[in-house]
């Protein structure tokens, strides 16, 4: 900061005032440095997972369909089977199974359905012992 004085008649009064010179210097070549190094700076990827085509399609499909107001329906291949419960569906999807376990199950649910009832279904059905379990998704148009 600098101090100039000031005579007003035979008072003597200091004025303080700001410099602002060295402060816009250093904004400046902040500025510059940034301008140079902004280029350099390699940008992240980020690989998203894609939904493919399978090769061939499963004998058999049981789709989970979790409803807006978390009721339960089965479907076996595409047709309408009964309602369940959430304490149903694992006997009722592993004896739709037919003991084979590798027969994969589908959760299909809306998307304003709470994410939580979805982890619910998907947790009661890897419990009971279905390994392949796997969420529906909307394919885009390629």
């Amino acid at each position: 900061m600098a101090q100039v004085t000031a005579r007003h008649g035979s008072r003597r009064r200091t004025i303080n005032e700001i410099n602002m010179v060295p402060f816009i210097d250093v904004m400046l070549v902040l500025l510059i440095i940034f301008m140079v190094s902004a280029p350099l700076i390699t940008t992240g990827v980020v690989d998203l997972p894609s939904v493919g085509q399978a090769k061939r399609q499963p004998d058999k499909v049981i789709e989970v369909v979790v409803g807006t107001d978390e009721s339960l329906k089965l479907r076996v291949d595409g047709k309408d089977a009964a309602r369940t419960s959430l304490r149903e569906l694992a006997g009722r999807v592993t004896a739709l199974q037919n003991g084979s376990a590798n027969t994969p199950v589908i959760i299909a649910a809306d998307r304003n359905v709470k994410y939580e009832q979805v982890v619910k279904v998907m947790d009661t059905l890897q419990k009971s012992g279905v390994q392949r379990v796997g969420l529906a998704v909307k394919a885009t148009g390629a």
